[in-house]
């Protein structure tokens, strides 16, 4: 049986060490550009999750017809808006139908009312073009149009909500009254919406 020299196995552990001991630079930063791109496809993978469920809560303050609603020491009443943060404004017709009085909207996954909403407001503003509405006259329309209709509770891939063309009319006319600091504080929100920007 031949036996290993001493020497040479007391070389090897040193050069195994020396080169460790000079790419310790390379090692490290390969470690470092490793665990960021984990990083980034972690929150990539997240990001994705949160856009497709779908929804941030957003404060509106709304108007009256007098364009202040206001509680009686002054103070503005804010409500609260669900509003997507990739929203799309197009208007497929498989998912809107349009009636002599309304429009319905039938929800996909990963709806709320806010969206069919917004599509009920696409829909109509095809329609009846009104190129003096803002960002903001539009957030401010989907919430009332979410808030007026007549539908309640959890919307599913299996809800059509109905949004009559007066109730749009009222909500055009309703947003056009809206002062300039309501405006202002809708302005966070519409920056929200893709589709308005």
């Amino acid at each position: 049986m031949e036996q290993q020299d001493p020497i040479f196995e007391e070389s090897s552990a040193d050069q195994a060490k020396a080169w460790i001991q000079e790419n310790l630079r390379i090692i490290v930063s390969v470690f470092i550009v490793a665990a960021i791109a984990l990083g980034i496809y972690s929150y990539s993978q997240r990001s994705q999750t949160i856009s497709d469920d779908g929804a941030n809560t957003l404060l509106e303050t709304k108007g009256n017809d007098n364009g202040a609603n206001q509680t009686g020491n002054n103070q503005p009443v804010q409500s609260v808006v669900k509003a997507e943060v990739k929203a799309e404004t197009t208007v497929t017709p498989e998912l809107s139908r349009e009636t002599e009085t309304s429009f319905i909207e039938q929800a996909e996954r990963g709806n709320g009312s806010t969206h069919l909403a917004r599509r009920a407001l696409a829909h109509y503003l095809e329609k009846n073009l009104d190129s003096s509405l803002s960002a903001e006259q539009k957030v401010y329309i989907e919430d009332y149009l979410r808030k007026n209709v007549s539908f309640r509770g959890a919307v599913t891939s299996k809800t059509s909500i109905e949004f009559s063309k007066d109730l749009i009319k009222q909500g055009i006319e309703k947003s056009k009254t809206l002062n300039d600091r309501q405006l202002q504080n809708l302005k966070k929100y519409s920056a929200r919406v893709s589709a308005y920007r």
